[in-house]
């Protein structure tokens, strides 16, 4: 009889974090024969399949003993019947097999970081960080957003840098205060960039080892020690350490996943060939259901009604108009200039739109409005025609640019957000106004503002909100927002804040929460939390029914959809929500003429 042929057995480590998976596959005599690293955005499935098939081209026909770990992967786990590990369990059992020597663990993840001590003879003692993303790699990348770099360019950029400045490293949502506050002041990029790894180190080392010791040998693991390799000299400069005294392994983007796959050639009795995963994961929507219980009514029931839904809308269209410059025109400006935006508008006497401007400041309010009007100037061929008759200023930097370019006029910005509302629907009741990061809500009774309400130190119901976690999932917010529109099964992520969202989003994914339906979920948040959470609204009826938003997050038609879904009310917006604060500002300039 012909020899059957023989199937090798290895030994395979998944570690589904909050933003990526990792795979290891050691044989029993702890090579490493196969790993992979990389971003899932939220797409579990799609990424496990990728990563299976590249193990399949690889190794051929196999078998596996498979342990899993991670902030998602217990879900999997469960769901699929495979092992599961601690992460810490799954990370210091590398450091027990393959570096005795070591004293202290510190592994930095996309959402979270830990430290172990190890002492002879003694338990492990075991530091996670709590519900706070700062000091883990989502602070990072939230930085590389704010300075408009990927990841990967902060490292040669702070390796350039000459001052370190302080930085709150608590959460993004306050480090950008700070990082604003330095761009406005023309700090150099690179020190930006070592200032924010140095808040990082520091965060992590005050917060987990509390009270005990850091000493030698340190060892780093993790995506972000990995790949930035400045992050790992400012711990070794605040712990005063030397290379000799730490320890980057080849692999440490890797090492939970390498631990579990330690622990599986022990700990798992049964292996599963490699094709039956590759079978579970093909047809991944018959053999995991979703069992997730807090599902919120999709926004629409299928692209149809999207479509029938946007053809009957009522959108107010405000009107544009050439940018004449043949002849001495007279134009009125209008300028917003907020925290993170500037935006600006020219009206000509007859109030359509002659010319709009809308750009990202870079925190530098006085050359944002000037490289603007140079701007404008420079698309026409006589720039001496275009008169400005009477201008406006509202917003942040109001006071500033009315005094530096001697405006005509400054306006409160809820007064010049009220003027807008009133031109898309003159019986408005209700205003809800939300930019990047902050929100207004105006309540209006008998043509009057009865009481505003604006966020203070919440930044929960804001753009940034949302354009935070499709920025973590590596969507651009306008996909994000369109799938949203279409998710079957939206998962209801209640009201919460930037930081404890995570959370959230990772329970999701545990419980097979498609990025559709994750997206969906952000639409409803992000009104919930401005209707209930920062305002506190205790009546939809308090609303009126005559209701108007704007604010570039309704360009987000998902976000519109949800709005009327939750209020019960039909919903006006403008084809310029981003610009409704400079629009009112052009419309005071011309009502003041």
């Amino acid at each position: 009889m012909p020899n059957k042929k023989t199937i090798n057995t290895y030994n395979l480590g998944v570690d589904i974090g909050s933003t990526t998976m990792k795979v290891a596959i050691i044989d029993d005599n702890n090579n490493l024969i196969f790993s992979d690293y990389r971003r899932h955005n939220a797409n579990i499935r799609h990424t496990a399949r990728t990563i299976i098939g590249a193990m399949y081209n690889q190794l051929g026909t196999c078998r596996l003993r498979v342990m899993i770990t991670g902030s998602v992967g217990m879900g999997y786990a469960e769901r699929l019947g495979f092992n599961f590990a601690q992460e810490v369990v799954a990370a210091a059992e590398v450091v027990k097999q393959n570096y005795p020597n070591v004293h202290t663990f510190i592994d930095m993840g996309g959402e979270d970081s830990k430290m172990i001590f190890f002492n002879e003879g003694k338990v492990p003692d075991i530091r996670m960080n709590g519900s706070c993303a700062g000091g883990t790699g989502a602070f990072i990348d939230q930085t590389a957003t704010l300075l408009g770099v990927d990841t990967a360019e902060l490292n040669s950029l702070a390796e350039k840098a000459t001052t370190i400045y302080p930085i709150a490293s608590r959460c993004g949502v306050f480090s950008k205060t700070d990082i604003q506050n330095l761009l406005a002041r023309n700090v150099s990029r690179a020190d930006i960039a070592a200032s924010m790894f140095n808040a990082v180190a520091m965060q992590v080392i005050t917060s987990l080892s509390r009270g005990m010791e850091i000493k030698p040998k340190l060892f780093f693991c993790g995506g972000p020690f990995a790949y930035l390799p400045e992050l790992k000299k400012h711990f070794q400069r605040l712990l005063q350490l030397e290379d000799s005294d730490c320890i980057l392994p080849d692999n440490a983007q890797i090492i939970p996943a390498l631990g579990c796959a330690l622990l599986a050639k022990t700990e798992c009795q049964k292996s599963t060939r490699i094709g039956k995963l590759i079978y579970l994961l093909r047809y991944a929507d018959e053999e995991l259901t979703l069992n997730y219980a807090n599902q919120l009514q999709p926004l629409f029931s299928d692209e149809p009604d999207f479509n029938n839904w946007l053809k009957n809308k009522t959108i107010h269209n405000i009107t544009t108009s050439e940018l004449i410059d043949s002849e001495p025109t007279e134009y009125y400006l209008g300028v917003d200039s907020g925290s993170t935006t500037t935006k600006i508008i020219l009206l000509n006497k007859e109030g359509k739109i002659a010319y709009s401007y809308y750009r990202r400041n870079e925190g530098d309010s006085f050359n944002a409005f000037y490289n603007a009007m140079q701007q404008m100037r420079q698309s026409v061929k006589h720039p001496e025609n275009i008169i400005i008759r009477r201008s406006c200023a509202t917003g942040y930097g109001e006071n500033l640019l009315k005094t530096a370019f001697n405006l005509d006029y400054g306006i409160v910005e809820t007064m010049a957000h009220f003027s807008a509302a009133k031109a898309v629907n003159p019986a408005v009741s209700f205003v809800l106004d939300i930019g990047g990061q902050d929100m207004k809500a105006i309540f209006v009774e008998n043509g009057s503002i009865r009481r505003i309400e604006i966020n203070e130190a919440c930044s929960s119901g804001c753009g940034s909100f949302i354009e935070t976690f499709a920025n973590m999932l590596n969507y651009p917010v306008a996909e994000f927002a369109r799938m949203a529109c279409f998710a079957h099964h939206p998962y209801d992520l209640g009201t919460r804040c930037t930081v404890f969202m995570n959370s959230k989003v990772k329970q999701a994914m545990r419980e097979g929460a498609s990025v559709d339906d994750i997206a969906a979920g952000f639409s409803y948040s992000v009104i919930k939390n401005c209707l209930f959470k920062v305002m506190k609204l205790r009546n939809i009826s308090e609303l009126g029914n005559h209701i108007v938003v704007q604010g570039g997050t309704f360009r987000n038609l998902s976000i519109v959809r949800a709005m009327e879904l939750l209020t019960g009310c039909d919903v006006s917006f403008s084809n310029i929500p981003e610009l409704m604060g400079a629009y009112g500002a052009a419309l005071y300039a011309i009502h003041n003429s």
